[in-house]
């Protein structure tokens, strides 16, 4: 099914951005940048087609260039093309992918840089939240719409992370971190967003909450960022955010549209972008509510071959103007999840159905078409890029799990997280590790020029907790806090290999020393100093020994307390 598409493309309509599947053609839809093969590479490294994916680096790295006057959707660029450049240029880079390319030149990765401080004029906006569009020569044109989607704000952080994390340079995470913040600190009382919202006033437009379309994403990334980076603030929005969804927007299986101020219902309303919310359930830990929803979406999946942009749950019937199928991907994504999570063979019956679908409804001369009507099958000459990014991608790792897995994301050596356009981003010390300043021996690290005193004082007292916090618990601090000295230091310099300090008790909480703390007299002097007050956020903390940071145990703290006492 992938070649049989991406074939399609390379042959009529490359390097165009999209092909016609039905028509053998080829059309520009998001930028002019040969979008499917971006797309389509780290499916190809996945498949483990060296050649393809070899010969499709070279092209891009010395054919692509965005210094265009094209205006684009700062959304779909991030996450198709920058998602889909960092993701192919963390594989090509790195050996022990085995897709390694031996004349790779970190192109694809200055392409990224590139395009993203294109992106980044959009978000000079007084709340922070980017405007929808940018133009990639001039930037925002004045007459730029000051509305945007929650989704469109606040899906960013994962592939602007990732490329701060690799460039050594925190703007890029900075701004997209200040986007969430400016988003949910616009919620409601009830701990809801609505659907869009004025990027200047900050006032939502449209107030209605869900899951689905225009919203979708946001609690997406909010977890995956903190599974990604190790962030907590990500997590506690995420958890906050979560439990209010639950709460106002769950029917038992299904989910609604409800006023944001009033949680009253809007719009009964089964939105075919909510079927990714089982697949993220899983990752989030609660599996019995997405079994149940899972069971309810497929039903309509069922019911009509696919699954229709809207159905509406009054009424049991496909809603008005919302009859197509564009490829999505979601409610298989869904079904991968729920496989992997819990090896019920009823998920791969699930998938065969779905191939049964696309193969004898969708398949077109050239590729798979869009389905204008799901009641008619009536196709449509389009296939948007994210069918080879996503929709095949799924449905190959359902199956391959099933057979005994032998790819990257199941048997590579990194755990991957998942963008929303399904593009891999690998949990690697560089990327995962970073406020952890290589705490193992063999990992990144950041610094090589701390003095001794700092180096000596910022050692976890528990070897355990200096050689094994790989886990990321506890990270609250902001990586890049204006006022850290110590992290401060760490964005200088090169990156060197051996032992490094794990976080010290401080760190892990949010606290910035304003000293490095002096240990070869440190019994002497205990006494005889005045304490040291540092304030982060709404914390005081009133430190009586050096090596009470160090250590992560309330219990322990609790006792060197009472000794020191």
């Amino acid at each position: 099914m992938f070649y049989h598409a991406f074939n399609g493309y390379m042959e009529h309509a490359f390097p165009l951005d999209e092909l016609r599947p039905l028509s053998c053609g080829g059309e520009d839809t998001l930028g002019g940048y040969a979008l499917t093969l971006i797309d389509s590479l780290d499916m190809l490294a996945l498949l483990g087609d060296w050649e393809h994916f070899a010969s499709s680096v070279e092209w891009i790295g010395k054919n692509l260039q965005f210094d265009i006057n094209k205006t684009v959707s700062v959304f779909e660029t991030t996450i198709r093309v920058l998602g889909g450049l960092l993701s192919a240029h963390l594989i090509a880079s790195d050996y022990a992918t085995g897709m390694k390319i031996p004349s790779y030149d970190n192109q694809l990765l200055n392409l990224a840089e590139d395009l993203a401080r294109r992106l980044l004029p959009a978000f000079d906006t007084p709340t922070g939240i980017p405007f929808g569009s940018v133009n990639l020569l001039h930037g925002v044109d004045e007459h730029e719409s000051k509305v945007t989607s929650t989704a469109g704000g606040g899906t960013l952080t994962l592939e602007f992370g990732v490329l701060s994390r690799l460039m050594n340079d925190p703007i890029f995470e900075q701004v997209t971190k200040n986007a969430v913040r400016g988003l949910w600190a616009r919620r409601s009382k009830l701990n809801l967003v609505g659907a869009h919202i004025n990027v200047f006033t900050g006032e939502w437009t449209q107030k209605d909450a869900g899951i689905g379309t225009s919203i979708d994403s946001f609690y997406e990334y909010l977890l995956k960022a903190y599974l990604l980076f190790g962030d907590e603030e990500y997590l506690f929005i995420f958890q906050e955010a979560y439990a209010a969804a639950m709460h106002y927007l769950y029917n038992d299986p299904w989910y609604v549209e409800v006023n944001m101020d009033s949680a009253a219902i809007v719009w009964p309303l089964f939105n075919s972008l909510q079927a990714f919310w089982p697949g993220l359930q899983v990752l989030a830990g609660d599996i019995d509510p997405a079994i149940r929803t899972h069971r309810a979406f497929f039903s309509v999946w069922k019911r009509y071959g696919f699954t229709p942009e809207g159905f509406n749950l009054a009424t049991l019937s496909v809603q008005q103007g919302q009859k197509s199928y564009p490829l999505r991907p979601e409610l298989i994504e869904s079904t991968y999840w729920l496989y992997k999570a819990t090896r019920d063979p009823r998920y791969l019956d699930v998938g065969r159905d779905m191939v049964a679908s696309l193969q004898y409804g969708a398949r077109c001369p050239c590729g798979y078409c869009h389905i204008s009507d799901v009641e008619f099958h009536k196709q449509e000459d389009h296939m948007e890029s994210f069918f080879l990014a996503e929709t095949v991608k799924y449905l190959w790792l359902l199956f391959d799990l099933a057979a005994g897995p032998d790819n990257l994301v199941e048997n590579g050596p990194y755990k991957y997280i998942f963008s929303t356009e399904g593009h891999l981003l690998p949990a690697t010390p560089q990327i995962s590790l970073l406020r952890e300043h290589c705490s193992y021996i063999g990992a990144f690290c950041k610094s090589s020029d701390y003095n001794q005193e700092s180096r000596t004082s910022d050692i976890a007292a528990d070897p355990h907790e200096a050689n094994g916090s790989g886990s990321n618990e506890g990270q609250v601090h902001s990586r890049f806090s204006s006022s850290s000295t110590f992290f401060e230091s760490t964005l200088t310099s090169g990156l060197v290999k051996g032992f490094c300090p794990g976080l010290s008790h401080g760190q892990k909480f949010g606290i910035t020393y304003l000293e490095p703390i002096d240990t070869t007299n440190q019994y002497e002097s205990a006494n005889k100093r005045e304490p040291n007050i540092l304030q982060s956020h709404s914390m005081v903390v009133v430190p009586n020994q050096g090596s009470d940071y160090s250590n992560s145990s309330n219990d322990n703290d609790h006792d060197n307390l009472q000794e020191n006492q």
